[in-house]
């Protein structure tokens, strides 16, 4: 999660996003809580080195049918989105062994530089009251698959081992086989003048040992117990990514914030097998373009690492309350913004709303506040991601 600062006397904190309008407000998502994942059930199937790397340079440009705007890609051909994939260089090379249980215990949250939302803030910037405290709380064990949709999202940076969030969502080209997870931009790339990073995993259902852990989610690190408990869905190594192509061009916390997004394509780490939502039980789909009106409220799931997490188990956050803005660039979709005391690590992680009976993923973690009480923002997936998508899902293999 980006990580912004916000002043001692700010009062709230938290994520938003929202619920459909099917009469399906906040009360329903309180009234799920922690079983919300079980909900996600309803779209299941039937059924390195030792260090990081350079990182690869990012293309010096978008291809030349790309507008003015960085944030209006409507223009771009099947080809623009071709030259764009190859271009930004993604590799993935994950040592056998490198992800140890350990070694995944270890991870911190992903480095992010800080923004104030309190002090002066350019006139470009349009941003709502804070929101309400909506306190995080731990997914019960022991886990099953009704947790397995989201994950924890492992990476190697410059600054060494990083963890993020995401989900298992569903592939409109492969019905109950994706292997697609969708998570933000910054856990994949830094933005512009950095580069991708390494040994991407990622790991379904992530948890202290499968059985017991820190109900409260706050306490001293623990000890995870074997391999099967910790991982059990497997690790899933990163094998294709996307990113926005603003997120790509773009640095610094601000306007590129508002497409922080990213796609990964994963296969299991022996190479063979079932397909990731096979394997897990399930996947949810992404409601591209939703109406902000249906998005009333909203729940966050993700992994914290920061204080007073430890990043061993899963959170979430119930939001009843529809969402704040967060604009950097008003030609820009404005973010959601929910109260959540989630930190650090959380960054990816999926925010769900129910639509027409079903769970669908709506944003993802994107940036928020260090403090144990703060708030989350996340992208509004509108056109952009939905063209990056379609694009990746059917072309990028």
């Amino acid at each position: 999660m980006r990580t912004i600062s916000t002043s001692s006397t700010a009062s709230t904190n938290g994520i938003t996003s929202a619920n459909s309008a099917v009469g399906t407000r906040g009360r329903r998502v309180a009234a799920a809580g922690a079983a919300l994942l079980a909900a996600l059930t309803l779209t299941a199937a039937a059924c390195g080195p030792d260090g990081p790397t350079a990182p690869v340079t990012p293309p010096a440009a978008l291809p030349k049918a790309a507008p003015t705007s960085l944030g209006d890609l409507s223009g771009w051909k099947l080809e623009d989105w071709a030259r764009y994939v190859a271009d930004s260089g993604f590799t993935n090379q994950t040592a056998p062994g490198y992800w140890t249980t350990a070694r995944m215990a270890a991870a911190r949250a992903r480095p992010t530089p800080e923004y104030s939302l309190t002090a002066a803030s350019p006139a470009t910037v349009q941003r709502d009251a804070p929101p309400a405290a909506v306190q995080a709380r731990p997914q019960p064990h022991p886990y099953g698959r009704d947790s397995a949709l989201v994950g924890k999202l492992l990476m190697t940076t410059p600054q060494g081992d990083s963890a993020c969030s995401a989900t298992v969502v569903s592939d409109p080209l492969d019905p109950g086989r994706s292997n697609l997870v969708f998570t933000a931009a910054h856990c994949l790339h830094d933005g512009r003048g950095g580069g991708w990073v390494k040994n991407l995993v990622f790991v379904p259902a992530f948890n202290r040992d499968g059985q017991t852990g820190n109900q409260d989610g706050r306490g001293a690190r623990g000890k995870p117990d074997d391999d099967r408990q910790a991982a059990p869905y497997g690790r899933w190594t990163a094998v294709r990514a996307l990113v926005s192509p603003t997120w790509l061009q773009e640095s610094g916390v601000g306007a590129h914030d508002q497409y922080d997004y990213g796609i990964v394509r994963v296969r299991a780490e022996s190479g063979s097998g079932p397909s990731l939502e096979e394997t897990v039980g399930g996947s949810v789909p992404v409601w591209f373009n939703a109406p902000r009106e249906q998005v009333t409220s909203a729940a966050a799931f993700g992994y914290p690492v920061e204080r007073p997490f430890d990043g061993m188990e899963l959170e979430h956050c119930d939001s009843t309350a529809a969402p704040g803005r967060l604009s950097f660039d008003r030609a820009r979709p404005p973010m959601y913004v929910i109260g959540c005391t989630m930190t650090g690590g959380a960054g990816g992680g999926g925010w769900f709303i129910t639509k027409d009976g079903k769970p669908n993923l709506v944003s993802v973690s994107s940036i928020g506040d260090r403090g144990p009480a703060g708030y989350l923002a996340g992208p509004s997936l509108q056109d952009q991601a939905k063209q990056a998508f379609d694009y990746f899902a059917k072309n990028v293999k």
